[in-house]
């Protein structure tokens, strides 16, 4: 199987350890296992000696029940049977296509987004459209391209609500368009929803599963729940032919996720509320800051995002992304992500919600950038 190197991936394993300012993290603020039994009202001996009790098994080969229990609390509709854990939400969507799709099937994916959604079908012999997200547009699909580029050969369309890198957050109108038109194709839409419910306001972010019975949604532990550490995720379908295909290829491939990890955040999701909390408190306030900034420096332009945790921002220097993002990275210690990773030329990816006062230490330093090279 030959594959596209994964461009943002490469970028930040080869730069992220050396950052000063690391605005290139996508996750909300990381906590350490003392601040989570903090969170959730648990003394700190109290939650390791439940780790420490722990016999090493395979665990819950399909899930542990209460961690199924906890991602089933995210959706309207969605129950543990209709749940598959993963390695991650990279795992997921990783599984989902080798699992569904095969080679000469057609999927259409949007781009911008995580390469993952068209790199992956692409490799697997599929024919990939790319439904392109535009700055005019705000980012939002435009519904008349996606009629065009369905056949009666598509197999799947691919999203990615709330958008990484813009932060542009499709609506439940627009998700309902979108489902209409894979209904009359018998379409799979697959959703990677790893940014939900990170949204700058307070209503409901509505899932594809819940809406479509076909609809497959993405998620993991790791950028709502600050615990990346975890390497958890999950498929979420009503659809039983996709938990079906998915649990089948699972066993050549993962048999069970790790039984510390579920137990983990089964405590977690247990008490999800206060968690969501902290991470919107961090994704707004830190927002509010990148917004004033964008504001005031003269050579950035950027569409505000609705939710998640980055921005994808224009500049008007005329240097190639990878050029700048690397020359700036070595004379200020400013780490963000070139916007070619992306296919966007003469733009940034800057995570925003990973710590306030790197943020604005960052901010500061690309200023500074940008002032020496006027």
């Amino acid at each position: 199987m030959n594959i596209a190197p994964f461009a943002v991936e490469e970028w930040m394993n080869a730069w992220e350890e050396g950052a000063v300012y690391n605005i290139a993290e996508t996750c909300v603020d990381s906590i350490s296992l003392t601040e989570l039994a903090t969170l959730i009202g648990e003394a700190p001996d109290v939650f390791a000696k439940g780790l420490m009790e722990q016999r090493m098994t395979y665990g819950h080969i399909v899930g542990a029940p209460d961690f199924k229990e906890g991602i089933a609390s995210l959706y309207k509709t969605v129950t543990p049977k209709d749940i598959v854990p993963t390695h991650g939400a990279a795992g997921a969507n990783h599984h989902v296509f080798l699992s569904l799709i095969n080679p000469g099937d057609h999927v259409i994916s949007v781009a911008p987004t995580y390469q993952q959604l068209y790199a992956i079908p692409a490799s697997l012999g599929a024919k990939v459209d790319i439904l392109r997200l535009k700055k005019e547009n705000d980012y939002l699909p435009d519904l008349n391209e996606l009629r065009k580029l369905m056949t009666p050969q598509t197999k799947m369309i691919c999203l990615n609500n709330p958008n990484n890198p813009t932060g542009a957050l499709m609506d439940k109108e627009i998700l309902e368009e979108i489902v209409a038109i894979a209904r009359e194709n018998n379409a799979w839409v697959l959703c990677d929803e790893v940014y939900r419910h990170l949204s700058q306001s307070d209503e409901w972010c509505p899932s594809i599963a819940d809406m479509y019975e076909k609809g497959i949604s993405v998620s993991s532990m790791s950028k709502v729940f600050s615990l990346a550490g975890l390497r958890l995720g999950w498929i979420a379908s009503k659809d039983t032919d996709v938990i079906a295909n998915c649990l089948r290829h699972r066993d050549y491939n993962l048999i069970s996720c790790g039984l510390l990890d579920e137990y983990i955040a089964g405590k977690a999701l247990a008490h999800k509320d206060v968690l969501l909390a902290r991470s919107r408190r961090i994704v707004r306030e830190n927002l509010a800051i990148l917004d004033a900034w964008v504001a005031s420096e003269t050579h950035v332009s950027y569409v505000k995002p609705k939710a998640g945790t980055t921005a994808l921002v224009q500049y008007d220097i005329a240097i190639p992304s990878y050029e700048l993002c690397e020359a700036m990275y070595k004379k200020t210690g400013a780490f963000v992500t070139p916007g070619d990773c992306f296919d966007e030329p003469y733009s940034f990816r800057i995570g925003y919600a990973y710590g306030t006062e790197i943020l604005k230490k960052g901010l500061a330093a690309i200023s500074e950038y940008f002032a020496d090279i006027e």
